[in-house]
């Protein structure tokens, strides 16, 4: 163990906002971000599948677990790359992806980061014409993905939907990142 993992001091958030590759893609490119999964979280079956969560009646959203250094990254920011990088203003959709599973949403772990999440979007509704309708609720189960959803755009970059998808939104962080824009 280096000297940075002694002095690190861990946070967990859940964030759902369609493809889950998408968003492990940015997140993983992220300074002070150690580890992010790609899994599913706020439904009611034990241990789902990509396929059953496919179908949308689990009601689970594809959600990465985003595990990070809370004195080198605050919430914050990490909610202002996630509001760049997706539409919180679509219902149950992220461009091409449709239904409940792709919904834009936020599990918070306890009453300090919800706080933080509210006051968040307050603010940024501000700066837009349509009505955020990303949901906030409480962490629940976390359920990792299938181990071939893991490092997906790492792994297929060169797929088409990685292309046309995953891609644009990495290029949304990095001129996030260039701006610095919160």
């Amino acid at each position: 163990m280096n000297k940075r993992d002694k002095t690190h001091q861990s946070s967990r958030l859940l964030l759902g906002g369609g493809c889950f590759w998408c968003l492990e893609a940015v997140f993983q490119q992220v300074e002070g971000v150690i580890k992010v999964t790609s899994g599913y979280s706020g439904g009611t079956s034990e241990n789902p599948t990509y396929q059953q969560i496919c179908t949308g009646t689990t009601g689970h959203a594809e959600v990465v677990e985003i595990i990070y250094d809370s004195k080198a990254l605050n919430l914050t920011t990490l909610l202002s790359i996630f509001f760049t990088i997706h539409d919180p203003t679509t219902l149950n959709r992220q461009g091409n992806d449709l239904g409940t599973q792709y919904r834009s949403v936020i599990f918070y772990q306890d009453d300090s980061e919800l706080t933080v999440i509210n006051e968040f979007i307050e603010k940024h509704q501000l700066t837009l014409n349509q009505k955020i309708v990303t949901q906030v609720s409480i962490a629940e189960q976390f359920y990792p993905a299938e181990i071939d959803h893991h490092n997906y755009y790492r792994l297929n970059s060169s797929q088409p939907y990685c292309q046309l998808v995953v891609k644009p939104k990495l290029d949304k962080y990095v001129q996030w990142k260039e701006n610095k824009v919160e």
